[in-house]
């Protein structure tokens, strides 16, 4: 179990990696377009578009490395599972960023005085909101996709 957290962290790292530049760049591309205007929360476009990338790299390095598949089931409906369960975590990841951004940061006052808008939107909710889908990934897989 330790071996599986420890390569499932290292993929988790890499995935986040992957996932955070799609972010920025996407971000920024819709900023030096000017659509960031038109579209006030193209942030979380930006997140649909990193998390969709890093979930086919992580079904890929995670059941070759992490998770020992199961006999009874096909490929298909492995990765089949695998996706449900990470649009779930995508649907949890978008409710953090909304609530981080548009809802707590205005509102808390503590919040504004030690980060900008900037930071809090495109740094500080984004590793929450990361960290608190890692787990809910590793646990669900475990359950949903490992053989016993």
């Amino acid at each position: 179990m330790l071996e599986q957290i420890k390569n499932f962290g290292i993929i988790g790292v890499l995935c986040f990696i992957i996932d955070f530049a799609v972010f920025r760049f996407s971000n920024l591309f819709f900023v030096l377009l000017g659509l960031d205007r038109a579209f006030a929360s193209y942030y979380l476009i930006s997140g649909i578009l990193g998390f969709l990338i890093s979930v086919i790299v992580n079904y890929r390095l995670s059941m070759k490395y992490v998770f020992i598949r199961k006999d009874d089931i096909s490929v298909k409906k492995e990765f089949t599972i695998f996706v449900l369960l990470s649009v779930f975590g995508l649907v949890l990841n978008e409710i953090i960023l909304y609530l981080g951004i548009d809802i707590i940061y205005p509102r808390v006052y503590i919040l504004n005085v030690y980060m900008t808008y900037g930071f809090a939107k495109n740094y500080f909710f984004k590793i929450i909101a990361t960290g608190i889908v890692m787990v809910y990934n590793f646990v669900t897989r475990k359950i949903f996709l490992e053989r016993k």
